[in-house]
């Protein structure tokens, strides 16, 4: 049976900049180092992560964070805001796109990866559902949010968090969430809307026993089997660096910031996700703009929707034609172009 690489650090928290270094040197081990597919299970520090192309200004309360020592960063895979805690597993796993497993795109990474999930709630007797586009979900309510980027070569890097236990008033202190996106799954706060496997099941739950229970809900999903590792002089070096050089680096965590210069704002709840376009004009020709969100692409992605829209004339016809002209299947996940216009055209008419 194919042996696979398992990396567990269950008995001690880890910072954000060293757990997220880790996972980001995952998919860069199977591209480059021809290393089988790698687990990673672990858990932060109190920290609060915000998704790759988030503003984390916007998504967080800096000030409260650091009053209260709640490390902040941003990770490398799209998605939303996570709050990690003792009692939250967290998962990084890097494997080749290649594998038959990993077909489909997007939604078909997330749909194999959400089995995995499902299974091991069903060990605790909980019964999930995976519900488009990245969220698990019990009896309505999230338990955890699936996340992925494909930015080295043909590897990807899946990401995701399960929460046993998890403090919802220190998530409502330090979190600035939209208004726009609380509401629209029919909830009026977030302690409606979350959920976490011991108020599931009324106990106390053991974390090494959940992160058993997942690297055997692996094993069965891709059938394979798991031997437990470290990393390689070669990973460690990788590790220092994005620990070093990404993680450490103000640029990357405020990398996605509201430009200084007054522009228009154009937001809206999509399937894909909440989409966020920037945008400033002049004389009716969009000179800068900047698309955010919790969506899933890829930053290459975006940065070509970004330059190729530039010095576009504002309307829908002229904006359409742009993207159609570099448009793909899921370059924004659950994103078409008549919504990523109408997002660009909101944002024009917010323009002052």
């Amino acid at each position: 049976m194919e042996k696979w690489r398992y990396i567990k650090e269950w008995d001690k928290l880890v910072t954000p900049e060293y757990g997220l270094a880790v996972d980001d040197t995952l998919p860069y081990s199977v591209a480059e180092k021809d290393s089988p597919p790698i687990l990673h299970l672990y858990r932060f520090e109190p920290s609060a992560i915000v998704g790759k192309y988030q503003d984390i200004r916007a998504a967080l309360k800096i000030d409260r964070c650091k009053e209260l020592g709640i490390h902040y960063n941003r990770r490398s895979t799209g998605g939303g805001t996570v709050i990690m805690g003792p009692k939250a597993v967290a998962l990084g796993f890097g494997i080749s796109l290649k594998h038959p497993a990993m077909q489909g795109g997007i939604k078909g990474i997330f749909n194999t990866m959400s089995q995995i999930l499902i299974r091991t709630l069903a060990d605790f007797g909980i019964k999930g559902s995976f519900r488009p586009k990245n969220d698990l979900e019990v009896n309505g309510k999230k338990i955890a949010g699936l996340s992925a980027s494909a930015d080295v070569d043909d590897a990807i890097l899946f990401h995701t968090s399960l929460l046993i236990d998890f403090d919802i008033n220190l998530m409502l202190e330090i979190m600035n969430t939209p208004v726009e996106k609380i509401y629209d799954k029919g909830y009026s706060c977030f302690s409606e809307r979350m959920t976490t496997m011991e108020k599931e099941i009324g106990e106390k739950i053991d974390v090494e026993v959940v992160m058993e229970s997942l690297k055997k809900s692996f094993e069965k999903q891709f059938g394979v089997v798991f031997e437990e590792d470290e990393l390689s002089d070669w990973e460690k070096q990788k590790v220092k660096w994005f620990d070093a050089k990404r993680y450490r680096d103000e640029k990357w965590i405020f990398s996605k910031r509201h430009p200084k210069y007054k522009m228009g704002e154009g937001l809206l709840k999509t399937p894909g996700g909440l989409l966020q376009v920037y945008i400033s004009l002049a004389g009716g020709v969009i000179e800068n703009l900047m698309i955010t969100g919790d969506f899933f692409s890829t930053g290459e992605d975006i940065n070509r929707l970004e330059s190729n829209l530039k010095y576009t004339m504002v309307n829908r016809e002229n904006i359409e034609n742009s993207l159609r002209q570099i448009w793909k299947d899921d370059i924004i996940y659950g994103v078409d172009i008549p919504t990523l216009t109408t997002a660009i055209l909101k944002a024009s008419e917010n323009c002052v």
